[in-house]
């Protein structure tokens, strides 16, 4: 992983930390990923990990737990 890859990454958790909404972080961290792939790049891996712990949060919160 590059160190852009790693500074947008990181500027990006701060920006969800930021955000209340699990939904909205959600959106913004599958965004992410869109640009990567829309420009051939592969996803790095604490994105995929991000997308797949805010799903969680996502199916939790829809659950009322």
């Amino acid at each position: 992983m590059t160190e852009q890859m790693q500074a947008e990454i990181a500027e990006l958790n701060h920006r969800l930390e930021e955000i209340d909404d699990p939904r909205r972080s959600y959106a913004l961290v599958l965004e992410r990923i869109r640009s990567y792939r829309s420009r051939g790049q592969q996803v790095p891996e604490p994105l995929t990990l991000m997308e797949r712990r805010l799903a969680r949060e996502c199916l939790i919160e829809s659950q009322g737990r």
